[in-house]
């Protein structure tokens, strides 16, 4: 059964709105670097998919972990499984990670779309010289915002219907950062489980 405890206070709230505000500085910034620097119309439009691929990923892990049940990660626990420890981290920290990958990430990944977005439009400008700015701004927008809806809403499927798999694969891609960098993102959990 999912922790229903919730571990959220206010110096969290106040450190992910720190946070939330730098990211989107430096990717709003990278961005702006990124689509001067690229010539390519192609290159843009692969960053830009690239972003929003991003939002509808952190969409997908924000619900799954709301939704899983620790049940069968302790099972793999107890295997020692590579993974599984991280995974019953996400779900007792459900809320935070939501916050995370919904809001933090996903918010972040749909500003810096847009902003992609009116960059690429300035590229296409450039192209077909004789086009309107704004059918091109509304068209791109309105692909993006449909794109990344879309992929949200089959994403959320995903996420329902195989919260515990997408879980166990982000528990084993931190376990798989443990073991390159380190650093172990569940080290304070399982000092406190002791």
């Amino acid at each position: 059964m999912a922790n229903n405890k919730s571990s959220v206070s206010a110096l969290y709230i106040i450190s992910v709105s720190a946070g939330s505000f730098l990211l989107a500085v430096f990717f709003f910034w990278l961005s702006q670097i990124l689509s001067d620097k690229m010539q390519s119309l192609v290159l843009s439009v692969v960053f830009l998919s690239f972003i929003v691929l991003v939002g509808i990923l952190a969409d997908i892990i924000g619900v799954s972990v709301t939704a899983a049940s620790e049940v069968p990660l302790h099972a793999k626990a107890a295997k020692r499984v590579p993974g599984a420890a991280e995974g019953v981290f996400l779900i007792r920290n459900a809320d935070r990670v939501a916050n995370l990958m919904n809001d933090v990430v996903g918010d972040i990944a749909g500003t810096v779309s847009g902003a992609l977005g009116i960059a690429l439009v300035v590229q296409l400008l450039a192209y077909w010289k004789g086009s309107s700015q704004l059918v091109l701004n509304m068209l791109l927008t309105a692909l993006i915002a449909a794109v990344t809806v879309g992929g949200k809403a089959y994403g959320k499927r995903i996420a329902l219907v195989h919260a515990d798999d997408v879980v166990f694969v982000v528990g084993r891609f931190l376990n798989g950062i443990f073991r390159v960098t380190g650093r172990d993102f569940t080290a304070r959990a399982r000092k406190n489980s002791r």
